[in-house]
């Protein structure tokens, strides 16, 4: 059963729940009060029943008015709990010290992005956040450490943020995703080599407090946010969930109303 079929039958015994309720009640009302059991309840529940199923069958599209509205519900719901989340976090979120800051330093509009190195979404994304900072010299960009797969995401996190302590954040974090295949700790001490870094105080670092400190920040971050996956962009108060295609231009699009709007909450 896929999520729409299993959604929509969920939508189905609602509304004939809800009407054999009502219907139910009626029946009780009509006949002897108080009574639940009332003579003809069955029956009137099976001809409602009946009727709904003929009529949502004659009539599907009712399902998906109603998955659309349901969908619309949630995101909002979802949107108005992420408002309310940037905002009681936005010192975590835009200025922690233990994020990356790439782009501009001091841009006039911020892009933090969550992500894992073992995400394919994330991997195909990384070049369109390149490009916006290639293109607009006055982009802000954070980047948060969101290792959803554990084990070898773990690692190649760390890894990322104990080569910032050595200056080559961004050449790790570029080679991490744009190497084939899996992102793990031979990975990340292989790429440390070729970038010259000291892989003793690497690996040590990366067991250090001060870092797992930074993933935990961004893991209850992630929470707070409800954060159903990776990739996930913040641009000022705006959100663009996943990697859609057209990513590029969504981002550059938000970045200009931010912009021109401001953010009250960042």
């Amino acid at each position: 059963m896929t999520l729409k079929t299993g959604l929509a039958a969920a939508l189905v015994a609602a509304v004939v729940a809800a009407i054999v309720s009502a219907a139910t009640i009626t029946v009780i009302w009509r006949g002897a009060p108080g009574v639940v059991d009332a003579p003809g309840a069955g029956l009137q529940e099976k001809q409602v029943i009946d009727i709904v199923r003929t009529y949502l069958t004659k009539h599907p599209e009712i399902l998906v008015e109603m998955t659309t509205e349901l969908d619309t519900r949630q995101r909002d719901e979802q949107t108005a709990v992420q408002q309310k989340a940037i905002g009681e976090n936005a010192e975590a979120i835009f200025r922690s010290p233990h994020a990356f800051v790439g782009g501009n330093p001091d841009g006039d509009v911020t892009v933090v992005e969550f992500f894992d190195y073992n995400c394919g979404y994330c991997k195909r994304a990384m070049p369109d956040l390149i490009k916006l900072i290639d293109s607009d010299d006055k982009v802000r960009v954070v980047l948060k450490e969101m290792p959803i797969f554990g084990g070898d995401s773990d690692d190649a996190a760390k890894g990322a943020l104990a080569a910032m302590k050595q200056g080559k954040y961004f050449e790790m974090h570029q080679k991490l995703f744009g190497d084939s295949g899996k992102a793990d700790k031979e990975k990340v001490l292989r790429i440390a080599g070729e970038l010259g870094l000291d892989l003793e105080q690497l690996k040590k670092d990366m067991e250090s407090e001060e870092i797992e400190k930074a993933l935990e920040e961004t893991r209850e971050l992630g929470q707070k946010l409800g954060l159903q996956g990776t990739p996930f962009y913040l641009i000022g108060d705006q959100t663009i969930p996943g990697a859609p295609e057209d990513l590029y231009d969504q981002l550059a699009e938000k970045v200009g109303e931010v912009r021109e709007e401001g953010c009250k909450i960042c």
